[in-house]
């Protein structure tokens, strides 16, 4: 009999076995002989459990049937048994509850009822994620994993990615359905999963170190309104993956997709077996229960996705914080760039979802020796030059506040719909409004995060390199450079230092969209992190076996 045999009768035996503890041990009689050798082990393995002061084992389950009630977590063992459901953590792959079925039929009117992950308190959802996280940690990597593929199932399927990407832009009135497809689908297909969890190991006449990725416990993540379903899956997936719970917050202006996302997170986890609660939010997404959530001493880290305000807050609690703050990437053309392509490349980057995304092209600068041609070509491309000083004058009033920032309501809408809103009746092949600016005007300096693209002319590369350090703020977020000049490319990168840097390609090749390399739409550059993935939810332990396993 080999070690795979005796390791499935002590499984078929414990899971038997109820655990408890009886009053006065009695004895259980030798078993008389028997001819199958798994079946003698059964018994010896059912009389040390007996002597051991547990009651008297039921009858073994059958090898050839599947489990159908899962397993539990008992005094720091991961065990099966009866009258429980978290299967994931089971060695064998043919446990009922890891194929069953689940309806992700939920209305829009059902998202927002309680349960699935959805609390009436943000102390309710913190403590409910606490025991899930508790459960978790006993759950294996194969569980683990198992969970972040269903959950890249659920918002891979095109019919939900399509409701959730149209539901998103009727919602917060941002951005557009088609690129956010996109932007959902990468999120659940891009995103690292445990294999970003490298373990590191070192031996010698000391013994064994290993040095390994663990989880924090419950997570906060704060949620934005530009893009909340990407984030959350991804976030989830790393999260999770990690080895955490996670509580969102939410955007109030995209809670009903929001909550929606979460629940069906919810109902795929329990069908695979997981613990309950891994993943959760509260009703009524609101700035008090996200400073109730921040302040819940269960929470260990809090990761905040949105603007300068809310990653100053998270980074003033005293807990670990990532911090995914605002851009205004720039965007370099030289004189040796393919400016045809340049074109075209700053057109697309820049409209994508109507320039919600924070790595999107914010403005460009020019070389003044290319810079006519380039301005015909990105017209050729879906640009609209605007060049009258009146109608300058009214997309200002139209879209900056009386402090210089953008207006709300017009974040994430359309070149077509704020041309309208000045009075320029343009068709849908018309993506970005092109403005020749001075780098001092304020569609210059602030992040819009709409297709407003102001162009700014230098009379070198090495003027224009300077020019884009200087109004990316020191964001350290995102920038893009055109040319074919290996050491200008060199240069900017150095200088700008931004988390994302694209050469030759639009903005969106940075995260995963035509370019290698996998995604993340929480890029931490205020705290460091940069491109977040699972290990930047982990704490690094070290865990040391002293003179010994070490068989050089």
């Amino acid at each position: 009999m080999n070690d795979q045999d005796i390791n499935a009768a002590v499984n078929r035996v414990l899971a038997g076995f109820n655990g408890a503890i009886a009053p006065a041990p009695t004895p259980i009689p030798t078993p008389p002989p028997v001819k199958s050798a798994t079946s003698s082990v059964e018994d010896t393995v059912a009389r040390i459990i007996a002597e051991m002061g547990g009651s008297k084992p039921a009858p073994a389950a059958d090898a050839t049937a599947p489990f159908s009630q899962g397993c539990i977590v008992a005094d720091g063992m991961v065990t099966k048994s009866a009258g429980e459901v978290n299967c994931s953590c089971c060695e064998r792959g043919d446990c009922a509850l890891s194929g069953a079925s689940v309806s992700l039929d939920i209305s829009d009117e059902e998202a927002v009822v309680l349960g699935d992950g959805v609390f009436a308190s943000m102390d309710e959802a913190v403590e409910a994620a606490a025991e899930a996280q508790r459960q978790y940690l006993f759950c294996s990597m194969a569980a683990r994993k198992s969970f972040v593929d269903g959950i890249r199932d659920i918002f891979l399927d095109p019919a939900m990615l399509e409701r959730i990407s149209r539901m998103t832009v009727e919602q917060t009135g941002m951005g557009n359905a088609s690129d956010k497809v996109i932007k959902n689908r990468l999120a659940a297909s891009k995103t690292p999963g445990i294999e970003d969890l490298k373990t590191e190991a070192e031996s010698g006449d000391g013994g064994l170190t290993l040095v390994e990725y663990s989880a924090y416990g419950v997570i906060g993540s704060i949620t934005p309104t530009t893009n909340p379903t990407e984030t959350i899956i991804c976030n989830t997936i790393g999260m999770l993956a990690a080895g955490n719970a996670v509580v969102f917050s939410p955007h109030p202006r995209a809670k009903i997709v929001s909550l929606l996302a979460i629940k069906l997170i919810n109902r795929k986890l329990a069908a695979l077996g997981a613990p309950a609660n891994l993943v959760v939010t509260v009703q009524a997404p609101s700035i008090d229960n996200t400073n109730a959530m921040m302040a819940h001493p269960k929470v260990r880290m809090l990761v905040a996705t949105g603007g300068p305000a809310i990653v100053k807050t998270v980074m003033s609690t005293g807990k670990k914080a990532i911090g995914a703050g605002a851009g205004n990437p720039p965007v370099v053309v030289d004189e040796t760039a393919d400016i045809e392509k340049a074109a075209k490349d700053i057109v697309s980057g820049c409209s994508f979802d109507n320039n919600l995304p924070c790595i999107a092209e914010k403005e460009v600068i020019a070389v003044s020796q290319i810079a006519d041609f380039l301005i015909s070509q990105m017209q050729k491309n879906g640009a609209y030059l605007v060049r009258d000083a009146a109608v300058i004058k009214k997309l200002e009033e139209l879209v900056l506040t009386a402090k210089g920032g953008p207006q709300t309501n017009c974040v994430g809408k359309s070149a077509v719909y704020l041309l309208d809103k000045v009075g320029i009746s343009v068709g849908p092949e018309i993506r970005v409004i092109l403005i020749e600016l001075p780098k001092e005007h304020p569609f210059v300096q602030e992040e819009l995060m709409m297709p407003i693209l102001p162009l700014v002319r230098a009379g070198d590369v090495d003027e224009a390199i300077d020019l884009a350090v200087e109004l990316e703020n020191g964001n350290r977020h995102t920038a893009m450079i055109h040319s074919t000049d290996v050491r200008k490319i060199t240069k900017m990168a150095k200088l700008i230092q931004t988390t994302i840097f694209v050469k030759n390609g639009p903005s969106y090749a940075g995260i995963g969209v035509g370019g290698e390399g996998y995604t993340t739409f929480t890029i931490a550059g205020p705290t460091g992190e940069g491109l977040t993935s699972p290990k930047s939810f982990a704490r690094r332990r070290k865990c040391v076996m002293v003179e010994a396993l070490n068989v050089r």
